[in-house]
């Protein structure tokens, strides 16, 4: 088992609604980061109020932030919790080669979505307050076809997909440890080694994908994540900065 990081508060629950909606009850009473777990969840979420399944023996989670910082930093750790995701699974697998990260915030096991997360934040004022990372990841069973939109990566646990199987609690363990870590780096040094490593496991690189909002479509090649968290694609139209889209391969 791996060390519990220093400064991270850990709480275990039975059954929740949400970990990010207990997130928002009570991180205005918290003066550190600290971790949500909960081995149930009776209104899980996921992106865009999208409903998320959580069959049991997978892993839902939440670390609260609080933070002093513009949004748009903030939002930085999307990229920051994927490395720490992806270096949980190689530990609890021992399989580098496996794993990829998927623009925004997907986590890729041999090509199918075995974790998700989801950011919420409250302000004060012009600067944030705290920020939660909700974390899904599949790591007993995976949702059916009818639980993901059509066109989207299908889904995959770890358990089937690589025959291991992890607690929660386990994967908490090591996940928190491993983003400690980076979260460590991303204070000292910024964005910029955190992008490297991030484009250094990222899905489909150089390949042609889809990006879509509800109003937009585009496609083209993925050259990278720019300086601010934003897909570059080169298009027919010429190369496009994407802030926000969910992708397609």
């Amino acid at each position: 088992m791996n060390d519990w990081p220093d400064g991270y508060g850990r709480r275990v629950l039975a059954s929740v609604d949400s970990t990010l909606s207990e997130a928002a009850r009570i991180a205005p009473t918290l003066s550190g980061p600290e971790w949500v777990l909960a081995l149930e969840q009776t209104a899980a979420r996921g992106r865009r109020g999208r409903a998320w399944a959580m069959p049991v023996g997978n892993f839902a989670a939440t670390l609260i932030l609080p933070v002093s910082e513009p949004p748009a930093t903030a939002a930085l750790r999307s990229f920051v919790v994927s490395l720490a995701l992806r270096d949980a699974f190689v530990a609890v697998s021992g399989q580098e080669d496996a794993f990829a990260l998927k623009w925004p915030n997907d986590v890729l096991l041999r090509g199918g979505k075995v974790a998700g997360i989801l950011l919420e934040s409250a302000s004060a004022g012009s600067t944030l307050s705290h920020l939660s990372i909700g974390i899904g990841v599949n790591l007993a069973s995976a949702p059916t076809a009818k639980d993901v939109e059509i066109g989207a990566v299908p889904p995959v646990a770890l358990r089937s997909a690589l025959n291991i199987t992890v607690s929660p609690q386990a994967f908490l363990d090591v996940l928190a440890s491993a983003y400690a870590r980076y979260e460590t780096q991303f204070f000292t040094y910024g964005f910029a080694p955190i992008r490297t490593a991030w484009m250094a496991n990222a899905a489909r690189l150089g390949e042609v994908i889809t990006a879509r909002t509800a109003r937009e479509e585009w496609v083209g090649t993925f050259r990278e994540v720019d300086e601010t968290g934003q897909l570059v694609l080169e298009t027919a139209q010429g190369i496009r900065a994407i802030p926000a889209a969910d992708v397609y391969f």
